[in-house]
């Protein structure tokens, strides 16, 4: 999530400022990351014991060499789900080897060294045993499925086997079982690698921090300009961690921006579903008007395979809907020939989404200059103030384990002032927030009848006017408005700035047209073919 007391003016104003307007390189030739500009409070986590983390592997990981390593690079490294499964059908590759490999690349880059990324905060000590149990089980039918897929976790969501924390020390001993969708995602076979470090209690908890940064966790870094450029937030780690190749694909979870932000800015592919198509049952809240969980791949099939295995029909969660899934097997590059676009006037200083709306129109789409409608989000903040106080508690009465004493925002600032310097370092500012909020039920429903006309109106006006079938922005800049519109959206590398900066093109679209939003993206991701590997992680 943005850092809210900016999200307003962000999503209200930011349009032509700070826009590259220069032709841009890739940034395989800009080697930014061997220099460090930005300096953190806290870098490293004070709860990670390194040695502790990597016990379960150590046996396992001995005959795992140098050698072994790279020889399994050309099979692994950046393909897609359909390439490792087909590489694995043909005895190539084993399961057990793909989480091998994995695990490699997170100790070799990613705590304790001059690359480290501090993307992983936890691992699943029994994932090896899971792989071998795998590798004897029958080979799927075809190449389009999560089976054996190594997968992280934003580490705001349940996973039996490892604490759940939302990077709060707070949190630390918080053991559940597992969330609606991680049932899901074991379901269809996929092997839960372990935890993604995130932005502490998904961005809303301290005023003035980094993205990126969990006392639990540590502060994590963009591969692209370690130390240089941000991260995004709130999904942090799970960004990171596939852009640097360090699992298959990973979950991340959106309130505003959580998704986008961090897909955008690491050079992935991240979908924010529309609110009830992906169960929250089981996913540390701040908004149950607003969250939602998301697939964050480095490809756009990968992103479909992830988010069919997901969807499911959740009882207990009263957003959830009923839903034949995603068609992945179908993707063609033709799918934005005819479809009609709303592009914003104010973008086009940007020569990267100057370039990227060439290309569409290169595909046969239709696009329609638009003006953006300066429209006011009033009571964003405490739609999430009123919705974190309630919703809280209720996740820790029915999901945190008996051992953790504190049950409200009010616990959670209680305990973090006994060793602030430690577990809060950036202070408490959004929780002060929260609790000075003394908002009613009333109030709170006003607020969401408000924001929703709002949101709805900033896309639907120029929608219909314009006849179109969606719109195309650049990183999370309108991801406010797609909140509250209960409009998802998709973001998929759109290129680098001369400086190396990643950043993506985002297609919007009306509620529960996630299958739309595949498509096209699908269709310019073929054309572009924007995505390359940071520099240093290859």
């Amino acid at each position: 999530m943005k850092n809210y007391f900016f999200l307003a003016f962000l999503i209200l104003t930011l349009s032509c400022k700070n826009l590259p307007s220069e032709s841009q390189k890739s940034v395989a030739q800009v080697p930014v990351t061997v220099i460090d500009f930005r300096e953190f409070k806290v870098l490293d986590s004070k709860y990670i014991d390194n040695d502790a983390f990597w016990a379960p592997f150590n046996k396992d990981l001995k005959d795992f060499s140098e050698e072994i390593y790279t020889s399994l690079k050309p099979l692994i490294l950046e393909q897609n789900i359909p390439t490792l499964q087909k590489n694995i059908a043909e005895g190539k590759l084993t399961y057990e080897k793909l989480v091998l490999f994995y695990l490699y690349r997170i100790r070799k880059f990613d705590r304790e060294n001059h690359l480290s990324l501090n993307a992983v905060m936890a691992l699943n000590p029994n994932v090896v045993k899971e792989a071998r149990k795998k590798d004897k089980q029958p080979k799927p039918s075809n190449e389009f499925t999560i089976f054996g897929m190594p997968i992280l976790l934003k580490d705001n969501i349940n996973a039996a086997g490892m604490p759940t924390t939302a990077g709060a020390v707070a949190l630390q001993q918080n053991s559940a079982d597992d969330a609606f969708i991680v049932k899901q995602l074991k379901n269809k076979g996929a092997l839960i690698l372990g935890k993604a470090n995130l932005s502490e209690w998904a961005y809303f908890f301290c005023g003035d921090c980094p993205s990126g940064y969990s006392a639990m966790g540590g502060q994590t870094l963009n591969p692209y300009g370690r130390r240089i450029f941000d991260t995004g937030g709130s999904s942090s780690g799970s960004g990171v961690a596939v852009a640097a190749n360090f699992c298959v694909a990973a979950v991340g979870s959106e309130t505003s921006g959580s998704i986008l932000s961090p897909s955008s800015q690491n050079s992935v592919v991240g979908l924010k579903p529309t609110v009830g198509l992906l169960s929250r049952t089981g996913i540390i809240p701040i908004s149950s008007t607003l969250d939602t969980a998301g697939p964050i791949t480095k490809n756009v099939v990968d992103n479909a395979i992830m988010l069919d295995a997901m969807i499911g029909y959740d009882a207990e969660d009263k957003a959830s809907i009923k839903s034949e899934g995603t068609s992945y097997s179908n993707l063609d590059k033709t799918f934005l020939k005819g479809k009609r676009f709303g592009i914003f006037k104010g973008l086009m200083e940007d020569s990267l989404y100057v370039e990227a709306i060439s290309k569409l129109k290169n595909e046969g789409a239709e696009i329609i200059e638009i003006e953006q409608q300066q429209i006011d989000l009033p009571g964003f903040i405490r739609l999430l103030n009123l919705d974190m106080k309630k919703d809280l508690p209720e996740y820790l009465h029915k999901h945190a384990n008996a051992s953790i004493a504190i049950k409200s925002v009010e616990d959670v600032m209680e305990f973090n002032r006994k060793d602030s310097l430690r577990r809060a370092p950036y202070g408490q500012a959004l929780f002060q927030g929260i609790m000075a909020d003394k908002g009613s039920l009333e109030d709170l429903e006003r607020i969401k009848d408000t924001l929703s006309k709002n949101g709805k109106l900033f896309f639907e006006a120029p929608m219909k006017m314009h006849n179109l079938d969606g719109i195309v922005s650049i990183n999370n800049f309108h991801a406010g408005y797609a909140a509250v519109a209960k409009y998802p959206a998709l973001t998929v590398p759109m290129g680098y700035q001369m400086d190396g900066k990643p950043r993506g093109l985002t297609f919007i679209a009306k509620p529960f047209q996630e299958q739309s939003l595949l498509h096209w993206a699908y269709a310019y991701e073929k054309a572009s073919n924007k995505r390359i590997m940071p520099k240093n992680y290859e």
